[in-house]
């Protein structure tokens, strides 16, 4: 910096505020626990949990959305959009209502919110995922609700989809602070917000679709992230594919493979005793 020359406040606030950002994107995507940025002059130990994902069943999905629903319904329709998209907390929470096509039934993620601080996407640029039938109902009618709040009390409704009192986006540590609490009343282990994320992954792969889908949904740049990410889960796929190229009638009245390989041991058994 020049000697003697000053800086607008914006400018300055944005400088000190990059740091920041970049960090708890960091924290959004998983790759680390706190932000080292928040508290400068002190040195803060990163907890590495690169590559350590947690998932939910889809049994543990629905119970975990009904206890939801039943002690932090406010943050319900939060939890079904991250479990039913492949959005990141700070997308979500980025969301407008102007984002949502009713009748081509998609969501376009234009931004992301963190600490109120409104970003572009983590790939920079905006991309579309799928609305379900169900997530589309509960936007619905949370809409409505918002829009009933809006009219007692004499003001216009936000147009951010998750606000706060305020009217501007919800702060994120509200929404874990509530993601916790349902997990634990659903007596489910701790899972991080983002491992949503992954969960949503998993069952579009366990139902069978595409990693081709499955890299849309999650804006991948490459085929080659959603592969080394999820990869591991696809061998039961693979295994009805190369059964789909089975001879029609070739099963055997004699028993499942497993039976006879069991009943070949034993045989094999009986002759060495």
């Amino acid at each position: 910096m020049l000697s003697g020359q000053t800086f607008p406040f914006n400018y300055n606030l944005g400088v000190q505020n990059s740091p920041t950002s970049s960090f708890n994107q960091a924290i959004e995507d998983g790759f680390i626990a706190v932000n080292p940025a928040a508290r400068p002059g002190r040195y803060v130990k990163i907890d590495d949990r690169r590559g350590k994902f947690g998932f939910l069943a889809p049994a543990e999905g629905r119970l975990f959305l009904e206890t939801a629903k039943e002690h932090t319904p406010k943050f319900y329709p939060i939890f079904l959009t991250a479990l039913r998209t492949e959005m990141r907390q700070g997308e979500i929470l980025g969301l407008q209502w102007g984002d949502i096509d009713w009748n081509g039934k998609f969501i376009e993620i234009r931004r992301a919110s963190w600490n109120r601080i409104v970003t572009t996407p983590k790939s920079g640029k905006s991309r579309r995922v799928d609305l379900s039938d169900q997530l589309a109902q509960a936007l619905s009618e949370h809409r409505l609700t918002l829009a009933k709040q809006a009219l007692k009390k004499g003001c216009t409704m936000s147009d951010w989809i998750f606000p706060s009192r305020v009217g501007a986006p919800l702060e994120p540590n509200r929404v874990r602070e509530a993601f916790f609490l349902a997990l634990k009343q659903a007596k489910l282990r701790r899972i991080r917000f983002h491992d949503m994320r992954h969960t949503f992954a998993s069952w579009l792969i366990a139902n069978g679709e595409s990693l081709v889908y499955v890299k849309e949904q999650l804006g991948h740049h490459s085929i080659q992230i959603t592969v080394d990410t999820y990869g591991h889960l696809i061998p039961g796929a693979i295994r009805k594919a190369v059964n789909a190229l089975d001879d029609p009638g070739w099963e055997s009245a004699s028993g499942t493979p497993a039976a006879l390989a069991q009943s070949a041991i034993c045989i094999g058994a009986e002759n060495n005793a």
